[in-house]
């Protein structure tokens, strides 16, 4: 199983701070925003990884993280986005790296408490289809937003004003090879990008979608109060997936 970080975009609501630098290299607390990721996958078990970045700061990612030795990687590769064409936009360019292999993609400004090994291991028995990690929020508007019936996870509605749960999709995401044919027959949305949504409701709409409730606390870090709440949260509680001395867990 392969790993996806994606930390392309201009991080325009960051801006003036994103002038200068990539937003997913803004420290949180005592390191860069990246390795939060970086480490979620190592602690998985994920040992071969691809970052997606863009942008004119697409440089400064090679001179801080170099190889992936650091984080005691076995394949590290980098991959640059043109332009601001959504998530799944940045995935597809995943293509050759993934090699037919199931992906496990985050996103760059993502970052957690806990670790997601546990969901990794389902699924890597789950035959096929995608597993996706959702987290009860207090606001769930400003996500994509799973519908649940009973247990069953039946559609994902991006940003409702009115959700029909609370319980937000967060930006760690479980695919298996036919995510790339999905994103091929994907339009631009009204914005003008091709959506993770998307993808995630043509698996559910399959009946090839399964999802876990994340545990401990969550956050992005896409603007100033997110930003400020992840360093708070990491410098007041800790995060399982902060330490970069090396690899941890089983490779998968």
């Amino acid at each position: 199983m392969k790993g996806i970080v994606l930390a392309g975009g201009l991080g325009t609501r960051l801006a003036p701070l994103t002038k200068i630098t990539n937003k997913h290299l803004l420290p949180i607390f005592d390191r860069p925003m990246i390795y939060y990721p970086l480490q979620c996958l190592v602690n998985a078990g994920i040992r071969d990884i691809l970052l997606v970045t863009g942008g004119p700061h697409a440089g400064d990612f090679l001179r801080l993280l170099g190889n992936g030795a650091e984080f005691g990687l076995r394949d590290f590769r980098y991959a640059y986005q043109e332009g601001e064409g959504g998530i799944a936009d940045a995935l597809r360019l995943a293509r050759d790296f993934a090699a037919g292999e199931k992906i496990v993609v985050v996103l760059g400004d993502n970052i957690i408490e806990k670790d997601i090994r546990a969901g990794v291991a389902n699924f890597f028995l789950q035959s096929s289809g995608a597993r996706i990690f959702l987290k009860d929020v207090p606001d769930p508007q400003r996500f994509g937003v799973a519908e649940l019936n009973g247990d069953r996870l039946v559609g994902i509605e991006e940003k409702p004003a009115e959700p029909k749960s609370s319980y937000a999709v967060t930006g760690i995401y479980m695919y298996d090879p036919q995510v790339f044919a999905f994103i091929d027959g994907l339009s631009p949305s009204a914005r003008g990008e091709l959506e993770i949504t998307d993808v995630n409701n043509m698996y559910i709409e399959r009946g090839e979608m399964e999802y876990e409730i994340l545990d401990g606390w969550w956050t992005d870090a896409g603007t100033f109060e997110s930003l400020y709440r992840a360093t708070r949260l990491v410098h007041d509680g800790g995060a399982n997936n902060v330490t970069t001395t090396g690899a941890r867990g089983a490779s998968v």
